[in-house]
């Protein structure tokens, strides 16, 4: 008898937003491409991401559950399971449960924690769901906030720049204090670079740094902690992974600059996916 081909698999629970690359539209090709299957979880349909000035919203909140229950009855395994934007203080719930329900001794759980950025948080992050997600961030393997999120996530003031090397160890130090093996703080901004802050429990900290390129779009977020997610679970190392991911969303820039891409349009990243299925 021929033996199944065991291949990864990541269970992503993102919301799928149809229009504006970015969280499903972004996760299942850019997993795919590294050759990971990528099994979403729908957290809300959207028609097009909110930096548009209209949208369509289905929250999908009460749906979860059942969609979930039958993911049990199958008895579906993952290499991986990978949470995205939440919605609601419900849906942080939610995705606990799903954590326990489907996490087994092979299984890494990496947390990207949305909540804001720039300093701010999103219009639908309230206090309450912010400390909720300190919770769902003690639960991961992986954590990948950005610079706005690790401040909120450690009770920091946010600032853009001139943070020490010292401060940005202590703050990284800090979240895998909360329970996480190894986290990432993305899209600290070192002068003409965007660095990213590597910790792992026991290690040292490293800084991989990016030369900066273009401005800021939406979804390069998804992209990043795609990569990160899909070459974590087919086991390459932390920092190769960051490095990988740092690259392919500053080329994805590049490309949908020189290509005039609108901004709110996020990344063209179909136009250099074969770099990663390369990889």
């Amino acid at each position: 008898m021929t033996k199944e081909y065991k291949q990864k698999k990541i269970a992503a629970i993102h919301d799928l937003s149809g229009y504006g690359r970015c969280s499903l539209t972004v996760a299942i090709p850019v997993i795919s491409a590294l050759k990971v299957q990528c099994c979403p979880v729908p957290t809300s349909i959207l028609s097009n991401h909110t930096g548009f000035p209209t949208c369509f919203f289905d929250d999908y909140t009460e749906k979860m559950p059942l969609y979930l229950e039958q993911w049990k009855k199958l008895n579906l395994d993952f290499d991986g399971i990978f949470t995205g934007f939440l919605g609601s203080a419900d849906q942080i719930e939610i995705v606990a449960d799903m954590i326990r329900d489907f996490k087994t001794a092979k299984t890494l759980v990496i947390i990207d924690p949305i909540m804001g950025d720039d300093g701010k948080t999103y219009q639908t992050y309230t206090k309450e769901l912010c400390s909720r997600m300190k919770t769902l961030v003690e639960s991961g393997d992986i954590v990948t906030p950005n610079l706005t999120e690790a401040c909120i996530l450690t009770g920091r003031q946010y600032r853009q720049d001139n943070w020490t090397r010292k401060e940005l160890t202590d703050m990284a130090e800090d979240i895998i204090s909360m329970g996480p093996h190894s986290a990432v703080i993305t899209g600290v901004r070192e002068g003409t670079f965007i660095t990213n802050v590597v910790a792992k429990k026991s290690s040292k900290v490293q800084f991989i740094r990016t030369l900066k390129a273009g401005g800021n779009r939406p979804g390069t977020g998804d992209v990043f902690s795609s990569i990160v997610a899909a070459q974590s679970v087919k086991g390459v190392s932390l920092q190769k992974s960051v490095k990988t991911a740092a690259d392919f969303v500053k080329q994805s820039i590049l490309v949908s600059d020189q290509l005039n891409v609108p901004t709110e349009n996020g990344v063209c990243f179909e136009e250099i996916l074969s770099l990663l299925i390369r990889q």
